[in-house]
């Protein structure tokens, strides 16, 4: 199995905090645990506000998708294949 981490996320423009939470994603895939986010609080060492503000940067871009989701905050992510990734810079 194949790292799921792809380096064109340095090259991109996004936050340093978006890709930090990018390769807690990827970690979290590689390890085989869902890409949740109660998961990600569990390693995330900055603000809930700052990881929410980081997803939604991602999933704008279309680096991850919510997949499950919920009115508790039960949201379970998917990371997307590089290829349908809005690499504009912004």
């Amino acid at each position: 199995m194949r790292p799921s981490m792809n380096q064109e996320i340095f090259n991109i423009g996004l936050s340093t905090e978006a890709i930090s939470v990018y390769l807690l994603c990827c970690s979290l895939e590689d390890e085989g645990k869902a890409v949740s986010m109660e998961n990600l609080m569990d390693i995330w060492n900055s603000t809930k506000q700052a990881l929410i503000q980081s997803l939604d940067d991602l999933e704008q871009r279309n680096i991850l998708r919510k997949t499950i989701s919920d009115m508790a905050d039960n949201i379970v992510y998917q990371l997307t294949d590089v290829h349908t990734w809005d690499m504009k810079r912004r």
